[in-house]
């Protein structure tokens, strides 16, 4: 009965090792996405909540999605129509990203990426 309960007693502990072990790795990954591995898209990140994606540079275009706080592959960047929000400012710059690297296309207005007005390592459409 001893020898049973000291088996268990080492395989959890065991288990135990395994599991924290394994949550250590996970917590050390990144917590931003990054590119899936195309090297011709530049990461962006949406920095503000509820920002609509849309299908042309234009609000007056269809949304195709709304995101919040969100890594995206830029492809390139364009002007557009002009912008105005009042707690982030003015601009005519937009970006078009995708979710991962082959997916649909959609157009976000450069207020609301990081990195400006013009977004720095982002080609020209």
């Amino acid at each position: 009965m001893k020898r049973l309960i000291s088996s268990t007693a080492m395989g959890l502990a065991a288990t135990a090792l395994i599991v924290g072990s394994l949550a250590g790795t996970a917590q050390a990954a990144p917590a931003a996405a990054a590119n899936s591995g195309d090297p011709t898209l530049t990461d962006v990140y949406i920095w503000a909540t509820d920002v609509n994606l849309r299908q042309q540079p234009t609000t007056d275009s269809p949304r195709l999605a709304v995101r919040s706080k969100w890594w995206a592959d830029a492809v390139c960047q364009t002007q557009g129509q002009t912008v105005h929000d009042p707690a982030v400012g003015t601009n005519n710059w937009w970006t078009a990203v995708m979710e991962f690297s082959g997916s649909d296309i959609a157009w976000v207005n450069n207020l609301y990426i990081r990195g400006g007005e013009k977004i720095a390592g982002v080609p020209d459409c």
